[in-house]
């Protein structure tokens, strides 16, 4: 979801390990506007900016285990969510360096039975544009992540689906399953399972070797994050177990700080892609493709490639603006999009350009403030979730938004009738009417109308 930057100045001790080549006035910067997020629950992890290829700024925070009271530290390896999408396109596109594969290639070329193979390419694949129904959406999802997967058994679960729409036509949304499918393709095109196939095309070229593909045999690898994620406005708790390998392809890679930022400078200073594989993933005329997204950057004034990440117990966001040779890396072992601000903000305080530090309501709200505060609101077709109906709903001292499918984020309160959605790090303000009571409320950009009031 989108969101935009906020605010506080809280002092507040937090678990750090840090370079010492750093700029003390950076450093100082960064660790003061980072601190709410720590205190609210909201980030722990790991920080990194780099500057022409050297690393300015490296930083880690909070806790890897909880229970144990393990601190984070800059070798600490975190799952990244969909950023492994860049893991997975570079991978192939090495393949197509090699002369094994072209991205006019055909699905059906290398695997049988998904609907549209004789039309979807690799090159539709890359840039999210197959049209094949995206298999996180459907009804037993999660149970899918409740059992070890491969990328066959991932594909087989969405065979006989109907395309949502003519491949190469337009980006309707994240595609999971055209990266599961990529997964699959890399298998058969190599002979190896694709956590070897990737080791061996991506990591080991590049000298990446914090990283990996999670296929569920590391559950005991050293200085591995164990997943959070939000309880309540303020509280964690451990995040649901998953197996990672149900992600294969687009969101099963765990890496450092460290080894994603070498990545990035291999990928867009380097030379681990020809010439017309790096063009490729370069190219700004889609906004989507090869696991980044692209697009001029009003807030910079410049190109920026990005792209960040969610899954059960993680947050990430990389960011390089080629002009300003800056890369900005955060990885975080709590289940936020507030990841996606801090690397932003963090990015803008580096180049000089203006943020927003976050900032909390002085008073937490009363329990009686928080009930004016209920109530059913009723969104357009352009919502997040079309024709939604969202519920304000509070529960003590708490105030959650629930979702359609019986979800419950947590509100943080910013100031009156204003709060953030913790789990989607979007402004949440409710609009009163004349008597005071809920008349609508804006959800990020999107407004709903009040259709039951308490």
């Amino acid at each position: 979801m989108s969101m935009r930057p906020l605010a506080l100045v809280i002092g507040v001790a937090f678990c750090a390990v840090g370079s010492l080549a750093q700029s003390n006035s950076t450093a100082a910067a960064v660790n003061a506007y980072l601190q709410p997020y720590l205190h609210t629950g909201n980030f722990a992890g790991a920080v990194l900016i780099e500057k022409n290829g050297k690393v300015v700024f490296e930083k880690a925070y909070g806790l890897a285990d909880r229970e144990h009271r393990v601190g984070n530290t800059m070798a600490t390896r975190f799952h990244i969510a969909s950023m492994s999408m860049q893991f997975t396109a570079a991978a192939l596109l090495r393949l197509v360096d090699t002369g094994s594969i072209t991205l006019d290639d055909h699905v059906g070329d290398f695997v049988r039975g998904s609907e549209g193979a004789d039309k979807i390419t690799i090159r539709d694949l890359l840039t999210e544009r197959s049209g094949l129904p995206d298999i996180n959406a459907f009804p037993n999802y999660a149970d899918v992540l409740q059992h070890h997967q491969t990328p066959a058994s991932l594909i087989a679960k969405i065979e006989g689906r109907p395309l949502l729409f003519e491949p190469g036509s337009k980006f309707l949304h994240e595609e999971h399953s055209a990266y599961n499918l990529l997964a699959l393709i890399v298998e058969k095109k190599t002979g190896l399972p694709f956590a070897a196939a990737v080791k061996r095309l991506i990591f080991q070229p590049v000298g990446l070797t914090a990283s990996g593909v999670d296929d569920d045999s590391i559950t005991h690898a050293m200085h591995m994050a164990k997943g959070y994620e939000p309880e309540g406005t303020y509280g964690l708790k451990p995040a649901a177990s998953i197996h990672w390998s149900a992600k294969t392809g687009n969101a099963s890679v765990y890496t450092t700080a460290g080894d994603e930022a070498r990545w990035v400078d291999a990928l867009f200073r380097g030379h681990q892609l020809s010439t017309s594989s790096r063009e490729a993933v370069l190219d700004t005329s889609l906004r989507v493709g090869y696991g980044w997204f692209k697009d001029e950057n009003q807030r910079f004034g410049q190109i920026a490639y990005y792209m960040n990440g969610r899954a059960p117990g993680f947050a990430s966001f990389v960011l390089y603006l080629p002009h300003a040779h800056t890369t900005v890396v955060v990885l975080s072992n709590i289940y936020s999009s507030a990841t996606t601000t801090i690397g932003y903000d963090i990015a803008a305080l580096f180049l000089g350009l203006p943020y927003e530090p976050f900032r909390l309501q002085k008073r937490p709200p009363a329990t009686t403030e928080l009930k004016t505060c209920t109530g059913t609101f009723q969104f357009g077709p352009d919502f997040y979730q079309p024709n939604a109906k969202l519920a304000l709903i509070a529960i003590g001292r708490d105030l959650f938004v629930r979702w359609p499918s019986g979800g419950d984020s947590a509100l943080i309160p910013m100031e009156r009738d204003h709060f953030i959605d913790r789990s989607y790090w979007a402004d949440v303000k409710i609009k009163r009417d004349a008597s005071g009571h809920p008349a609508g409320l804006l959800y990020g950009h999107y407004e709903g109308t009040v259709s039951s009031a308490p």
